[in-house]
């Protein structure tokens, strides 16, 4: 697929170096002790990854989450970050199958003023989080980068660390959105197989690949404190998908030492219209396997496990390797305010509200962290 018009090219030889090592991994190559190696590696190599995410491995679980817990309470204690999604528009003009935002699927399409921004903005402040994520659907014509960058502006006045999940962008637009005071970038790739990824991205501007791969690194050289990963797990073979997120964040993070990064594990959900959407082999299990593995190779990393999962699962997983989470989460347009204007983007498992969060984190002897931020 060819760049837009307005698409910015930059110059990065990562995009090669993950789809080269995507390519040749055989996850069949590796055996028992070529897992139980990585497993006694101070520090994994990328053949160590492999192995962690090879289907041998799986036998190996109870072994993955022992090391995994050990480092995660190495680095990051007790201490899960929360924070929630703010939707601020679900007007698309992008064609993803797996999508409820996509372009002419039948819901419900609203996009928040600036009023009943700030008014979803107090809501959520009132329950103490202090770290805010604002999405919107792909298409600048519906959510413009100034619109965008109004949003961080608003939030500052009630957060202390605001990011945004949108539409990729060039590094100008990035830098906007930073001196408005946005921290964080997140983009999905979804999947990173060119060729599946053009099957299941059928128009708009998210159908350009390698010009979404490479907005995590037009956003850092605007000077974003952090940017986040995530496959789609379950869109494409989840081993690939997965070894792929973990060296993109890996190539960049040697290219920015300073740089703060977070990977998620979302799989496929259910939509508005397809019900039939689910993740296919990605069981707990290999959800787990997967989780585990990013924590032994990307120690200092956040990894953030979502509402698309359920409750029981995602209490667990925080003490075994995932440092953040969602809470009090609404994909919708305007329900923080109380009254929903626009459709869910797919559907969550966890809805329990940012006190019931509290309460669990509590019982299981862990520390909320609302804002890491000094300075």
């Amino acid at each position: 697929m060819q760049y837009f018009a307005h698409m910015q090219e930059i110059k990065s030889d990562i995009l090669t170096k993950v789809l080269t090592q995507t390519k040749d991994y055989n996850e069949n190559e590796f055996n028992k002790d070529d897992v139980l190696d990585a497993l006694n590696s101070e520090y994994l190599s990328v053949e160590n990854l492999k192995a962690l995410l090879s289907s041998v491995a799986e036998d190996l679980i109870e072994e993955l989450v022992f090391k995994a817990a050990k480092i995660k309470q190495r680095y990051f204690g007790n201490n899960i970050s929360l924070f929630t999604p703010l939707y601020l528009s679900n007007f698309c003009n992008s064609k993803c199958v797996y999508c409820g935002f996509q372009k002419g699927n039948k819901i419900v399409r609203a996009k928040l003023n600036e009023n009943e921004i700030r008014q979803e903005m107090q809501a959520i402040s009132k329950t103490g989080l202090q770290e805010i994520l604002m999405l919107t659907g792909e298409g600048r014509e519906f959510a413009s980068v100034e619109y965008i960058a109004r949003a961080c502006e608003i939030a500052k006045e009630y957060f202390k660390v605001i990011g945004v999940e949108v539409y990729a962008m060039n590094v100008d637009e990035y830098k906007l959105l930073h001196e408005k005071g946005c921290d964080f970038v997140t983009i999905f790739q979804e999947t990173y197989n060119p060729l599946k990824y053009s099957k299941i991205h059928l128009a708009g501007e998210k159908s350009v690949f390698e010009y979404r791969f490479n907005a995590q690194e037009r956003a850092l050289k605007a000077g974003m404190r952090g940017v986040a990963f995530g496959a789609l797990l379950g869109i494409d073979d989840f081993r690939k998908d997965a070894l792929a997120t973990a060296l993109h964040a890996y190539f960049l993070q040697q290219l920015y030492p300073n740089a703060e990064f977070s990977v998620s594990i979302p799989r496929l959900r259910p939509i508005l219209n397809n019900a039939k959407i689910h993740p296919k082999d990605v069981n707990e299990r290999r959800l787990l396997q997967v989780l585990c593995a990013y924590r032994l190779f990307l120690p200092f990393a956040h990894i953030t496990i979502s509402s698309r999962e359920r409750k029981g699962f995602r209490d667990e997983v925080i003490k075994l390797g995932a440092s953040k989470m969602s809470a009090g989460v609404s994909v919708g347009i305007g329900e923080h305010m109380g009254e929903k204007k626009g459709d869910e983007q797919f559907e969550i498992s966890d809805n329990r509200s940012v006190k019931e969060i509290l309460t669990m984190l509590e019982n299981s002897k862990l520390q909320a962290v609302m804002s890491d931020y000094v300075g």
